[in-house]
């Protein structure tokens, strides 16, 4: 389970629906929403 920062809610969170993501740069990323209220959430780093 991956855990990111909630801009919205300024809490640390898990990841709902977190899938891989590659940059621009060719640096792994992931990217998912809050479970609470459903803001995009995303993280620079491997699952």
């Amino acid at each position: 389970m991956a855990i990111g920062y909630c801009v919205k809610c300024r809490d640390k969170r898990d990841i709902k629906g977190a899938k891989p993501h590659t940059m621009k740069n060719g640096k792994p990323a992931v990217r998912g929403t809050c479970p609470t209220c459903n803001t995009a959430i995303f993280r620079i780093g491997k699952l």
